[in-house]
């Protein structure tokens, strides 16, 4: 067995390190996602509390771990007469991106139900992890509902599983940790709102510390066994002060004063819901068992506030985690009386005695957000200069733009696929490896051979060939690749503001569907990809905000990238299909026969059969729909800024199947 990093031995990383320990002392607080960069020992980390967490004492033979001094009265292995057990070493268990719901949860035991045809519960990681430490590297890369039913499992303490027969429930109470690298895309905020608390980090950058996190490394490379060695002494003190925090713990009062200042600041930061009221007070608890007091502090509060608020601040992925410390320490201050007779002043901030500032020109009804179409049909000549980079307006809730057909991609929110999650739709031969076993169909397909094959026992006598594969429709990501017009003739300020709202719209929907985005724009003389396909859709609004305009329209250069672009991520990722949005007037300038050259390129995805849509960003009273043409030269469709919006042309899905159809 591999000796793991010492947990002391890490340099710096203390919100990190305190994060993971609080949990350690009081699971209840709900785990941990850790985000940062590549390279910042998140992995390290986690791996290396494992060893400091103290032994567990279990039932022989129970396969899901249960105390022998309080055994779950509802455990499969059960019942279990209370008593003497052994002890093994808390596990730590990994969750890989790539596990299925079965692996998860557990599932019904196929070899002993098609054997000896009884019901039988193959257990899954939730029971391998209980009272344990459950990891999951690269979270935001799981699929959604794995991220759901680990969640509430850690929320309950226990996992339900109801399939194929099998009714089981047993306990799985664990320290929930995930890692991510935000770079490799977002969680959505529903899920970032499960984690207890959330932890930022980044390499330090003084030089002194980068050196003692290189010596380390290396020394503990060179012979690990010896490395630990040398921190056995620190990793003993660390266990034995969660020993202590751990008996500390049901001791801890939080007193009124404390639950007082945990509303006040949830209530002051605005976050959704109660969950952060919860996960304050049970974090500011475990602090004072850390500390070895049995009072809450307004410091044990404070702390607490930062380790469990800064990801519950967030609206969309555009927003950075964070939280304003003097906003915080004015409301712990404000309401630091033990007797609870302060109140905010109701003419202060957030009272009712002034109205708030106008948010501007458009601040006044719900149109005020919507972008505008142009500005009067004066676009700007096509040989205009660069100008700055124009604002977007505030994103909206657009339509759903979906590719035709039935893919085969990962899993997503966008359009249909055939999927390892879903709802079932039917049965077929297995084509390679059997991983969905469809029990109903392979039992049918076998019944009939039982007396040609001498069956003779209660058990099924099944083939190979009579094992069915469950097929399942669900919903795929795709790879939606914006290319976006940024020359001239789309520099009118305001026109471009509200190009820059409605791809940044589209943006949103793309990260709310798990899509992979992609960023090409065209102006002057070539086309450049701003961003190259990633998951990572605030890397592409960062772009988009920055973008500037000017010069002729090389519409076919843009095209041509795109194209480019599709055929090397094709060969990267077959499996996930492409939705080309492009971002235009229609207009096509610069060098012998522009418009001649656009309509090739458009071609050539008509040809390839890749779904597209013409955002046409023509304005003005007088328009020559040349958006509209090339939609229909790419095979696809197209669409106004207006008819984005959720609430306006209820057949625009339609439309985009239907001229596939055709």
């Amino acid at each position: 067995m591999t000796t793991p990093f010492p947990f002391t031995a890490v340099v710096g990383q203390d919100d990190l390190r305190l994060a993971l320990l609080l949990n350690a002392v009081s699971p209840a607080v709900g785990g941990v996602l850790v985000r940062g960069e590549k390279g910042t020992a998140k992995s390290t980390a986690v791996r290396a509390l494992s060893a400091l967490l103290p032994a567990v004492a279990v039932v022989p033979g129970c396969r899901f771990s249960c105390d022998p001094a309080s055994p779950d009265p509802q455990c499969p292995d059960g019942p279990h007469e209370a008593g003497g057990g052994t002890e093994r070493a808390a596990r730590m268990v990994e969750l890989p991106v790539g596990a299925s719901e079965d692996r998860l949860v557990g599932a019904l035991d196929i070899e002993r139900a098609l054997a000896e045809g009884v019901k039988a519960f193959e257990p899954g990681l939730l029971a391998d992890a209980h009272r344990g430490i459950l990891y999951v590297d690269e979270v935001n890369l799981l699929h959604d509902h794995l991220v759901d039913l680990l969640l509430d499992a850690a929320a309950m303490g226990a996992s339900y599983v109801e399939r194929e027969g099998v009714s089981v429930r047993h306990a799985a109470k664990f320290l929930l940790v995930g890692t991510m690298n935000p770079e490799e895309g977002e969680l959505r905020p529903q899920l970032l709102d499960r984690f207890g608390l959330t932890v930022e980090v980044a390499a330090s950058r003084e030089p002194d510390q980068r050196v003692e996190v290189v010596r380390r490394r290396l020394a503990y490379d060179d012979d690990p066994a010896a490395f630990a060695a040398q921190w056995a002494r620190e990793e003993a003190a660390v266990r034995q002060r969660i020993v202590a925090a751990r008996e500390l713990l049901p001791q801890v009062r939080l007193g009124d004063a404390a639950l007082r200042q945990i509303a006040a600041t949830c209530a002051a930061f605005e976050v959704d819901g109660m969950r952060a009221d919860i996960v304050m007070a049970r974090t500011a608890t475990a602090l004072a068992a850390w500390a070895g007091r049995t009072d809450v502090l307004a410091e044990d509060v404070r702390q607490a506030a930062l380790l469990a608020l800064p990801h519950r601040r967030r609206r969309n992925p555009f927003d950075a985690p964070g939280l304003d410390e003097d906003k915080l320490d004015e409301t712990l201050e404000q309401y630091s009386g033990d007797d609870g007779d302060d109140e905010p002043d109701p003419d202060g901030p957030g009272g009712g005695g002034q109205p708030a500032p106008d948010s501007g020109p458009q601040g006044d009804g719900g149109e005020a957000a919507r972008p505008e179409a142009g500005e009067g049909g004066q676009p700007q000549a096509s040989g205009a200069g660069e100008q700055s980079a124009a604002r977007a307006t505030e994103p909206f809730r657009t339509k759903a733009l979906t590719v035709p057909g039935i893919g085969e991609g990962a899993a997503g929110r966008r359009s249909r696929a055939r999927t390892e999650q879903g709802r079932t739709t039917g049965a077929r031969r297995p084509q390679g490896t059997l991983t969905k076993l469809h029990l109903a169909a392979t039992v049918q397909a076998a019944a009939p051979h039982q007396r040609a094959r001498g069956r003779s026992g209660p058990g099924l006598v099944v083939r190979r060939d009579d094992l069915r594969q469950a097929t399942r429709e669900g919903r795929e990501g795709n790879l939606v690749l914006f290319v976006v017009d940024a020359s001239g003739s789309m520099a009118a300020r305001q026109r471009m503001s509200a190009v820059k709202g409605a791809v940044l719209s589209l943006l949103l929907d793309a990260y709310q569907r798990r899509d992979k985005v992609g960023l090409v724009t065209f102006r002057g003389t070539s086309a450049e990809v701003a961003l190259p396909p990633t998951s990572s859709v605030d890397a592409a609004a960062a772009r988009l905000e920055s973008l500037p305009t000017g010069g002729r329209t090389p519409l076919a250069a843009g095209l041509l990238k795109a194209h480019e672009v599709l055929r090397v991520e094709r060969l990267r990722d077959p499996a996930r299909r492409p939705l080309v949005v492009v971002v235009t007037d229609g207009r096509a300038t610069g060098g012998p026969e522009p418009v001649l050259l656009a309509s090739r390129a458009a071609g050539l995805f008509a040809a390839e059969g890749v779904a597209s849509v013409v955002v046409d960003c023509e304005s003005g009273p007088v328009r020559l729909g040349l958006a509209g043409q090339l939609a229909g030269e790419l095979g696809g469709t197209a669409v106004t800024l207006d008819e984005l919006w959720a609430d306006s042309i209820a057949g625009l899905v339609k439309g985009i199947q239907g001229r596939r159809a055709a």
